[in-house]
């Protein structure tokens, strides 16, 4: 595959990009999170955010929905800024987005037909129920599970959950689609039918689509563009060839997965056992 070169320039607002990340910082107290990160996400494009356990993955796709608001810098979908509008503006905004949250987030009372119009009733009024059982049954056959609309998430597997949380976040048919860790806690087979769903959604729909995940199998299938995080700072941003390739020595450890030296020297260190041990018998009567 050819590599799809990325300019993490500041971008300007009237380009074709869908969702715009400019010169955002995310600070929570001291921590720096985000630091004056700049993007743009093209229309149909699936992008794959890569990088280690709290690099500010999942707070990077929160502010592309306005879920978290960046400390300076703004975020912009299609052309209109929306870091700054207040909660009742953001609604009609949100109509746009699909979001799978990384447990699902699936609501244990409502059965998987209540999950699923959950959106809708969110967004609007419901005028007609034939038309939304007829919704629900196409969102449903969409993920291979027509016919679950009144099972209840306690009797789902973990990988029916996510494909019924998947459902749902199509309900509103969104022009942008986010995944959090989408394949965490499921096997290798449950993750692939995870990631042809991806696929299929944004050949079927034309959805824009942003992944966060630690499964690199799961992001040089799914992704048009991977973008890694170190430190808040986008390190490296190309298709997947150019990530296997990538010369930054973080990037090369984090997707190869080993331990850097300094790490491992660590763990190596002898040191001490305390002698304050608990035996069996400590605890017998």
């Amino acid at each position: 595959m050819k590599k799809k070169e990325h300019n993490n320039q500041a971008p300007e607002t009237h380009s074709n990009g869908v969702l715009t990340v400019k010169n955002v910082t995310k600070k929570f107290g001291p921590n720096v999170v985000l630091d004056n990160v700049s993007l743009t996400i093209e229309k149909g494009e699936t992008t794959v955010v890569i990088g280690p356990s709290g690099c500010g993955k999942t707070v990077l796709i929160k502010h592309l929905i306005a879920l978290l608001r960046p400390t300076s810098g703004e975020v912009y979908f299609k052309d209109r800024r929306i870091d700054n509008l207040n909660e009742q503006e953001l609604n009609g905004v949100r109509t746009h987005y699909g979001f799978l949250f990384q447990g699902g987030a699936l609501f244990d009372s409502l059965s998987v037909f209540e999950n699923i119009i959950f959106p809708i009733r969110q967004h609007g009024k419901i005028g007609n129920w034939k038309e939304v059982e007829e919704l629900v049954k196409a969102k449903l056959a969409i993920v291979g599970l027509d016919g679950f609309q009144n099972y209840y998430p306690a009797n789902l597997s973990g990988g029916q959950r996510k494909r019924v949380a998947l459902a749902r976040a199509i309900a509103l048919n969104p022009e942008v689609i986010l995944y959090d860790e989408p394949t965490t806690g499921l096997d290798p087979i449950r993750s692939d039918v995870i990631n042809e769903l991806i696929l299929k959604l944004q050949e079927e729909l034309g959805v824009t689509t942003v992944v966060v995940t630690h499964d690199m199998t799961s992001a040089y299938k799914i992704a048009d563009r991977i973008i890694m995080l170190h430190n808040g700072k986008i390190v490296a941003d190309g298709d997947a060839d150019h990530i296997r390739n990538h010369p930054h020595p973080v990037v090369q450890q984090f997707i190869s997965g080993q331990v850097s030296e300094d790490d491992l020297a660590i763990l190596r260190m002898s040191g001490s056992i305390s002698q304050a041990q608990f035996l069996p018998r400590d605890f017998e009567a």
